[in-house]
């Protein structure tokens, strides 16, 4: 039998450790940064940790200010895990948290702060965070307007898709970590899908395509689905 190499051993070993030691880990030398800061790490490390009892519930309770992981077999909360949001995410009085999880992808979360417009991806468990860049002068994200949805490539490469109505018009733009710049993506819609009759809802990711549900905000209204290929960067539209 091959003798497996030390890089493949301390692979499976650093798969296997706490969410929190990982961000730890990462100051140990640059060759541990790199191969736990790779996207190969980030889903093998994900995949081990979807079991039942590892899985955790983020709660944000607006009234008390507070964020509180659940435990997703016993729905109860974990004494002493309160979770503190690195960035700004309270309002003007600093009475109410005012941000809202949007999406999220291999343990990160895309959340907006619903004053400032800001998005951020963050990691609870490490506390890391990035602000996005907005890819407009005059404004970014806005609730009921707005979706976003979180992939990876082909090359690995983890991306923002962000979909932008104002005005009755329609703007696409793809963020890339690794480039760090935004770029558009053509979409073409009949123009009563984007007014504010309709809610867009945001990305959800499975087998290599990311689906938003749109449904028109009235009784009996009609309800639709846009499928974006993550390879292809093609869009599809599906009437349900």
């Amino acid at each position: 039998m091959a003798e497996l190499s030390t890089e493949m051993i301390l692979f499976g070993i650093l798969t296997r450790v706490p969410p929190k030691a990982v961000g730890r880990f990462k100051s140990v030398c640059k060759t541990w940064n790199a191969l736990l800061s790779g996207n190969a790490f980030v889903r093998e490390h994900c995949s081990r940790s979807a079991i039942p009892s590892n899985q955790k519930v983020l709660v944000i309770e607006h009234q008390t200010s507070s964020i509180h992981p659940i435990n997703f077999e016993t729905h109860d909360y974990e004494p002493g895990t309160s979770i503190t949001i690195p960035f700004d995410h309270r309002s003007y009085d600093n009475r109410f948290i005012v941000v809202s999880i949007l999406s999220h992808l291999n343990g990160l979360l895309c959340v907006c702060n619903k004053i400032t417009s800001d998005l951020f991806l963050w990691n609870p468990v490490t506390t890391a965070f990035k602000r996005l860049p907005p890819p407009y002068s005059n404004d970014f994200y806005k609730d009921n307007l707005d979706a976003v949805g979180l992939y990876t490539d082909t090359h690995d490469d983890f991306k923002v898709l962000y979909i932008r109505r104002r005005d009755d018009t329609l703007a696409v733009n793809v963020y890339s970590r690794s480039d760090e710049s935004w770029r558009n993506i053509p979409l073409a819609l009949p123009s009563e899908y984007l007014t504010t009759r309709f809610h867009w809802y945001s990305g959800t990711l499975c087998g290599g395509t990311l689906y938003f549900t749109i449904s028109e905000s009235v009784v009996g209204g009609s309800n639709f689905m846009i499928s974006f290929d993550v390879n292809s960067e093609q869009f599809h539209m599906t009437n349900f």
